[in-house]
C-alpha cells in the first residue's frame, strides 16, 4: 500500500468513526474547513491539555491567558500583516488550478530527497552489512548530482523569497520542469501576491462599520495585552504567555486534509528575555519544544529541524519542527526569535510606552521575544497519521487500530460486560462510576466480545475492561491492552491506579519534567 492510499484510509477512517467531518456536508461542504466530531474533539482536547499543562504546570514563569479573535485594526497595521501578510500565487492556464508558487518548489525539492533516498536504497542493496551510509551519501555521483541541483534550488528560492523576486519565483519553476498534478503542463501565468486576512464589518450600520479582521495569528493578542499580564502578575524576565485559539487564513491552496485550512486553531507561546540573550534561549526552547514532540513515543527519526533560510522580517533565527505525514516531511511547529519587533511597532503605533524596567540591570527595554507556535489541527493529524494502522494477526485475522498516545486517546477505557445478564452490567457501570469524573469512559454491551474489541482498537482505546462471571465471584476483571492485546487479571478496586498509570497525562508530563 502506498503511503497516498493509505493516507485516503485515514480520511475515511476519521469519518467513518467520529473524529473529522466535512463541513456543512449536506450542503456539499465547505472548502478547506472541517467540523471536529465527538472523539476528534475529545483528541483536540487532549493535546490541547498536554500542551498547556507542560508550559503553565511545568514551568513558574509561563502564564495563559486568552484574547479575543478582534483586535483594533491598527494591531494588523502595526504587526505588518496589512501591507505585508501574502503568499506568492500561481495559476495553470489549463488546469485552472491556482498554487503557492514556493510551495510547488519546496515539493519539487522533497521529490529530490525522495530520488535520493531511493538511491541509497539500492545501494544498501547492492553492498549489504557492509554498506556505509555515510559515506555513499558523500561520494556517490548520481547522489552529489541530485544534492547539489536541489541546493541550488532552495538558496535560489530563499533569495527570491527573501527579495520580493516574483519573476524569479516563476522562473525557478519553469527551470525545473515542474507541471501542474492536473493538467501535466507548463502552462504557467505569472506569480502574484495575494493577501490571506479575512476581513468584517463592525458596527451598529453599515455605513457607519468599521472595517476590522479575523485575526491571521494569536500573537498579537499576547502582545498586546504584555503589560497587562507583566503588571498584574508581577512578572520578571525571562517569562512566558501562552495562548490557545482559533486563528483565519484566506488559504486559497488549502490541500491534504487539516494540514491547511481556513479556520484552524493555534497553541502559542512567546518568551520575553532580555535584548542579547536572545539566541541562548532560542537554543534552548528548540530543544525543549523538539523533547515534548518526542515523548508521544512516534520515534525520533520522524522528527527533523529545518532552519530558516528566508527568515520573515522580525525574526534573528527561525526554525520549524518537521514530522514525517505520509505525504512527506511538514511543519508542525515553528519557533522564531521575534527580537523586539513586535512590542517595539505597537509601542510606536499606540503611543504608549511599551517597556520593562530590569531592577538587576537598573534598565528600562522592550524585551525580545522567542516564539513557539504550533497548529493543533497539524498535531490531531500527526497523532492520527502515526496511530493508524492495519495488521494482520497472529490467527489470520486483520483489525485497524489507532495506536494513540494513552494519555491523548478520547476513550481511555472501554467497560465490557461479557453478557446483558447475571448482574453484570451492573458491575460494568459500578466500574464505569468509579472512572467517569476523571476520564472519558465508554460502556459497550453489543455483539461478541471480539468485535467489541475491535471497535475500540479503531478509535484508539488504550484498555478494555471485560466484567465476567468470575467478577461476581472474586471481583477481579480482566483488562486487555490494545497495542499488545495481551490480557491481565486485577481485582476491580486496582482499576483507577491501572488507568491513571496507563493513560493519565502526568505520564507523558514526567517524560518532560
Amino acid at each position: 500500500m502506498t503511503q497516498e492510499e493509505l493516507f485516503k484510509k485515514l480520511v475515511a477512517h476519521c469519518k467513518e468513526y467520529g473524529f473529522i467531518f466535512p463541513s456543512s456536508e449536506i450542503y456539499d461542504g465547505l472548502s478547506a474547513v472541517y467540523d471536529y466530531g465527538q472523539l476528534g474533539s475529545e483528541l483536540k482536547n487532549n493535546i490541547k491539555r498536554y500542551w498547556w499543562d507542560a508550559m503553565t504546570k511545568l514551568h513558574d514563569n509561563i502564564v495563559g491567558i486568552d484574547a479575543a479573535i478582534f483586535m483594533h485594526p491598527r494591531v494588523w497595521e502595526a504587526s505588518g500583516h496589512v501591507g505585508a501578510f501574502n503568499d506568492p500565487l500561481i495559476d495553470n492556464k489549463d488546469s485552472k488550478k491556482r498554487y503557492r508558487a514556493d510551495v510547488l518548489i519546496e515539493d519539487w525539492i522533497a521529490k529530490q530527497d525522495e530520488k535520493i533516498d531511493k538511491e541509497v536504497a539500492k545501494g544498501r542493496k547492492r553492498f549489504g552489512e557492509q554498506f556505509d551510509e555515510e559515506q555513499f551519501r558523500a561520494t556517490n555521483p548520481r547522489v552529489k548530482e541530485i544534492a547539489a541541483k536541489r541546493d541550488e534550488i532552495n538558496v535560489r528560492m530563499a533569495q527570491a523569497l527573501n527579495a520580493n523576486d516574483l519573476e524569479g519565483l516563476r522562473q525557478i519553476i519553469i527551470d525545473t520542469e515542474t507541471v501542474c498534478p492536473i493538467s501535466g503542463t507548463r502552462n504557467w501565468t505569472e506569480v502574484r501576491q495575494f493577501n490571506l486576512m479575512f476581513d468584517t464589518k463592525i458596527g451598529s450600520v453599515a455605513d457607519g462599520a468599521n472595517t476590522i479582521y479575523l485575526r491571521p495569528e494569536t500573537a498579537q493578542g499576547i502582545f498586546v495585552n504584555f503589560l497587562n499580564v507583566q503588571k498584574t502578575g508581577r512578572m520578571k524576565i525571562p517569562f512566558g504567555i501562552a495562548q490557545i485559539g482559533k486563528a483565519f487564513r484566506n488559504e486559497i491552496v488549502a490541500r491534504q486534509f487539516i494540514f491547511r485550512m481556513r479556520e484552524f486553531e493555534q497553541m502559542e507561546m512567546q518568551f520575553f528575555v532580555r535584548p542579547g540573550e536572545e539566541l541562548t534561549w532560542y537554543a534552548q526552547w528548540k530543544e525543549a519544544r523538539m523533547r515534548w514532540h518526542r515523548a508521544l513515543g512516534f520515534g525520533d527519526d520522524n522528527y527533523r529541524f529545518h532552519d530558516h533560510e528566508k527568515l520573515a522580517h522580525y525574526a534573528n533565527a527561525a526554525a520549524d519542527i518537521e514530522f514525517r505525514f505520509p505525504f512527506g516531511f511538514k511543519e508542525v511547529e515553528g519557533i522564531h526569535s521575534r527580537t523586539d519587533f513586535d512590542l517595539g511597532r505597537h509601542e510606536e503605533f499606540s503611543g504608549k510606552k511599551i517597556r520593562y524596567y530590569d531592577a538587576e540591570t537598573n534598565e528600562s527595554y522592550i524585551p525580545y521575544v522567542i516564539e513557539t507556535s504550533i497548529g493543533v489541527d497539524r498535531m490531531v493529524l500527526q497523532v492520527l497519521s502515526a496511530g493508524y494502522k492495519e495488521e494482520k494477526l497472529e490467527n489470520g485475522e486483520e483489525r485497524t487500530v489507532l495506536s494513540i498516545p494513552a494519555p491523548l486517546a478520547p476513550v481511555k477505557a472501554a467497560i465490557l460486560p461479557l453478557v446483558k445478564k447475571d448482574g453484570l452490567p451492573e458491575i460494568a457501570h459500578r466500574i464505569k462510576d468509579m472512572l467517569k469524573y476523571d476520564y472519558n469512559i465508554q460502556y459497550d454491551e453489543k455483539d461478541s466480545i471480539g468485535k467489541r474489541y475491535r471497535r475500540q482498537d479503531a478509535i484508539g482505546t488504550p484498555l478494555c475492561i471485560t466484567v465476567d462471571h468470575q467478577t461476581a465471584e472474586d471481583g477481579t476483571v480482566t483488562v486487555r491492552d490494545r497495542d499488545t492485546m495481551e490480557q491481565i487479571r486485577i481485582p476491580m478496586e486496582e482499576i483507577p491506579a491501572l488507568v491513571a498509570g496507563k493513560a493519565g497525562m502526568r505520564a507523558l508530563l514526567d517524560k518532560l519534567a
